[in-house]
């Protein structure tokens, strides 16, 4: 009887894999996403991804440094904020890291952008082979400079996408906005309600337009669009519950000192490995849609067999050699008295 659970546990999973597709779809992904090594490749991603913020933290430094030498008045309103905020030798203290970061904006900028680039391809190059890995190609010994190159377009291309949506998020928002106090209805709680009901499908809207990019332009094998349609679909969806538990966490973190020390790098540690083992799953989920996986592969050829063939033959007997012998020599007498 103990024997008998485990079949009936497996053949209760192939009955409901039967009834619904759609978890026999999703176990396929899972399946998929463990076999082609989703984890060690979102831990890849992850890595990169924390390593690229210090120097972003640095290009912003060094932009910020620009504008503020640009406007004198707005230093000064920096430095009594500052002052104001921090009073005593620890906000003098930081007006003069401020003066120092403006003073060595150039060299932070550069650094910034080595590192920046550094890291950026770093992330790109491990996301496509990830991506790649999921739809089932082998990773291929490509040339190390005209890769890098196209990852850095490919890096490029989706850092466009990612402003693009941004800005249909950032527009659209300020622009219903604007046609709510035109219109009256500021701080009418069900037009309040309804703009961010509009916002939030807007966002999503942006988010799918990202991540189409990223399933279908993002592989290292050519990919539909048909194919990452529903797949980005579903991402954006994710992505969106991703970012609300996100400010969710930072809102319980902020009641702590600790928290707000530690928890930020905790929390962006956190969403960019959840972010790219999710992205990473959509993309087996994807790769693993019927209309992209054979139905009725071809059966393999059977083993070749290889028999040899041996054939023995019987020597003449004696008598048969003595007479062969005796034709010969009889033939060659008759030759030689012709001549």
């Amino acid at each position: 009887m103990a024997e008998s659970k485990p079949d009936a546990a497996e053949s209760k999973i192939d009955r409901l894999r039967a009834r619904y597709p759609w978890l026999d779809h999703v176990i396929r992904a899972g399946v998929r996403y463990t076999e082609r090594y989703g984890t060690h490749y979102a831990a890849a991603v992850t890595y990169f991804s924390v390593l690229s913020l210090v120097p972003l933290l640095m290009i912003g430094f060094a932009v910020a440094g620009i504008v503020l030498t640009s406007q004198p008045a707005l230093l000064e309103d920096l430095r009594g904020a500052i002052t104001e905020a921090v009073p005593g030798s620890l906000g003098d203290t930081l007006n003069e890291v401020v003066g120092q970061a403006i003073d060595s904006k150039g060299t932070v900028g550069v650094f910034g952008l080595l590192g920046a680039a550094y890291s950026g391809i770093g992330w790109i190059t491990n996301l496509r082979d990830a991506l790649t890995a999921q739809w089932g190609y082998p990773k291929a010994d490509l040339p190390i400079v005209k890769t890098a190159v196209r990852d850095l377009f490919a890096l490029i291309g989706l850092g466009i996408a990612l402003v693009v949506s941004v800005g249909i998020t950032a527009v659209g928002s300020g622009f219903a906005h604007l046609v709510l106090r035109g219109i009256g209805l500021d701080g009418v709680w069900w037009a309040e309600a309804l703009l961010r009901a509009g916002t939030i499908v807007l966002g999503l809207a942006a988010n799918w337009l990202v991540f189409l990019w990223v399933l279908a332009k993002l592989p290292r094998k050519p990919v539909s669009w048909r194919s990452a349609m529903r797949g980005a679909a579903v991402t954006s969806v994710g992505f969106e519950l991703l970012k609300q538990g996100g400010s969710i966490y930072l809102g319980i973190i902020g009641t702590s000192p600790t928290g707000l020390a530690f928890g930020p790098l905790i929390g962006v540690l956190v969403f960019a490995n959840l972010l790219a083992q999710f992205m990473l799953f959509m993309a087996a989920w994807t790769a693993t849609a019927k209309e992209n996986v054979l139905r009725d592969p071809p059966l393999p050829p059977p083993p070749a067999v290889i028999r040899p063939v041996v054939e023995l033959r019987k020597a003449p007997t004696p008598g048969a050699t003595v007479g062969l012998l005796g034709a010969g020599v009889l033939i060659g007498a008759l030759f030689r008295r012709r001549r």
